[in-house]
């Protein structure tokens, strides 16, 4: 039932999607940071903790193309809340662990929930936002995103310090409030938000599989499915951040527990440059506005731009100063000092906002084309379907660069292996650079067919409108 909808209600619907955005990204970042603990804690080892993972990143974009092409012809609102209870359920289930096997379905569980959030949050989104302000919103949305994977890393590394399954616990109960939090969102329509149908009193066309030739078909979507492989094979390998800072922290004489925290904290400060993702966001709408190919092209040179500040960040040596077996709060503190006492730091920390400050263009603007080149009852599917391939690239770059990190311990002792590892991962922002000028080619075509067919779609519910009303006047 539809209700509300004014300024009030639909601020709120926008702020309740992009929260819950973050949480199913807190998920995905909680358990990296606890690899070594999880496993001590349940008999295996850390390997056989990450190979869950990967496992969770694909089970979550199958089950996103799934539920994003249910939520593209059905109920939105009552599928987001089923989701979320899920994916609360397989937290839940996580926390209360008593051995491996227990742990992969909880995990595999919370995985199949997840995709709801992503893919039919993402449908909805698209729907509250006008295309002239798309990539702003979709960059409070990545940037939600981002904040989820920063959160998670925080919360586990933290909380989960003493305790793995604090932190599991904790966000089973964000789960069900976020689930109650839906119930009183704005019910939107699709389309609602796409000047050609402003007059429209309703939107009726819903996705069917004699449409998936023409979503296929689609030169654009191809490309935007398609870097995101390559993408996220090096987005992917930067889950072991911690893994690098912690073996540094250890390289410098640190005990497991001091290098944990260290690990944590550093790769969290890293990835604050994040929220420049909003700057990538306000200037694809810009040059959207004068040249339809504005947002491929400002992507493309962000991911481009990223390489050389990669390589230096993963390089650059970088003095650690805490008190070694300190509490955490202590330890904190001092990585905090240390940002504005050492250089090292401070260098370490430039370079890495300004990496991402590159890279954060990438999220918005995708989402914003995904949205500009697809039909309203199209977008969920064709968003699940690039997060599917996001999720093999992802799932590829966090198990490889294991792999790699390994091969290379010979030639490079820790934690120089793992820094050669994910420098060369960072080389597939290559061709992610050049699927997205591509994309730029073909985008202004696909974005006039959308728009030619929407405003067909209108016309020819006005002249309906029209004759039915003839009809009933009176002769």
């Amino acid at each position: 039932m539809r209700g509300g909808g004014g300024r009030v209600h639909r601020s709120y619907s926008v702020v309740v999607f992009v929260v819950l955005a973050s949480l199913d990204n807190v998920v995905i970042g909680l358990t990296p940071p606890l690899y070594g603990r999880i496993g001590d804690g349940l008999g295996v080892g850390r390997g056989a903790i990450a190979g869950v993972i990967s496992m969770t990143y694909l089970v979550s974009a199958v089950a996103s193309v799934i539920w994003a092409y249910s939520g593209d012809r059905t109920d939105r609102k009552r599928l987001l809340m089923s989701g979320t209870l899920v994916w609360a359920a397989g937290t839940a289930g996580t926390a209360l662990s008593a051995d491996f096997v227990m742990f992969v379905i909880a995990q595999l569980t919370a995985a199949a929930g997840l995709g709801a959030v992503s893919s039919v949050g993402f449908s909805v989104v698209t729907d509250l936002i006008t295309p002239r302000r798309r990539g702003l919103v979709m960059a409070f949305f990545g940037l939600a995103q981002g904040i989820g994977s920063l959160s998670g890393t925080l919360l586990g590394g933290l909380l989960g310090n003493a305790d793995w399954r604090r932190p599991f616990a904790v966000l089973t109960v964000a789960g069900l409030v976020a689930t109650v939090a839906y119930l009183f969102t704005y019910d939107i329509r699709r389309g609602e938000s796409e000047p050609e149908l402003a007059e429209a009193a309703d939107y009726d066309y819903r996705i069917s599989r004699r449409d998936l030739p023409r979503i296929l078909g689609n030169r654009s979507n191809v490309w935007l499915v398609a870097q995101g492989f390559t993408a996220q094979i090096a987005f992917g390998s930067l889950v072991w951040l911690p893994v690098l800072f912690t073996e540094r922290a250890r390289h410098q004489g640190y005990d497991d527990s001091t290098a944990v925290v260290v690990g944590t904290i550093f790769t969290t400060l890293f990835q604050l440059g994040g929220a420049l993702s909003i700057i990538g966001g306000v200037l694809g709408d810009r040059l959207q506005r004068r040249n339809p190919r504005g947002r491929a092209l400002v992507a493309a040179v962000g991911v481009l731009g990223a390489l050389p500040f990669y390589g230096i960040l993963f390089y650059v040596p970088m003095k650690i100063d805490v008190p070694n077996g300190g509490s955490s709060g202590q330890v904190v503190g001092a990585v905090l000092a240390s940002v504005v006492s050492e250089p090292t730091v401070a260098l370490s920390l430039l370079t890495a906002f300004t990496a991402l400050a590159f890279t954060s263009a990438n999220s918005p603007n995708w989402f914003a084309l995904i949205g500009d080149v697809n039909l309203p009852e199209h977008r969920g599917t064709v968003y699940s379907i690039g997060n599917l391939v996001n999720s093999l690239g992802r799932a590829g770059g966090n198990a490889l660069i294991g792999v790699a990190a390994k091969a290379l311990s010979g030639a490079f002792p820790p934690p120089l292996n793992y820094a050669a590892g994910l420098a060369l991962f960072q080389l597939f922002f290559v061709p992610t650079g050049v699927m997205y000028w591509l994309a730029s080619r073909t985008a202004p075509h696909d974005i006039k067919a959308v728009h030619d067919t929407l405003l067909e779609r209108a016309n020819q519910d006005q002249d309906q409108e029209s004759a039915e009303g003839t009809a009933r006047a009176p002769a």
